[in-house]
């Protein structure tokens, strides 16, 4: 199953690149926001993350509610947190 993870951009490491710097859960990566670049990625947004791309710009309200459901998915949402941790864009 793939999920996408919320996350805040608490950081633009490269904005020539497209890369930021995501907190998800108390975790920091940097990963690729290549694929918002039409929108770039301001700190303070929320974007669903999957293995180290930003796949979509979300609100705070919605990254709350879906990060409460997939918690609820149990061993899913440890996969993806896995590789959320195990990828960083650099």
């Amino acid at each position: 199953m793939c999920l996408g993870i919320p996350g805040e951009v608490i950081d633009i490491v490269d904005r020539s690149e497209h890369l930021a710097t995501v907190a998800v859960n108390g975790v920091h990566r940097t990963i690729s926001a290549r694929l918002l670049a039409e929108d770039p990625v301001r700190v303070g947004d929320w974007v669903l993350v999957h293995v180290g791309f930003a796949m979509s710009k979300i609100d705070q309200r919605e990254a709350e509610l879906t990060l409460d459901q997939i918690r609820k998915l149990g061993k899913p949402y440890e996969e993806e947190m896995d590789a959320f941790m195990d990828t960083e864009i650099v």
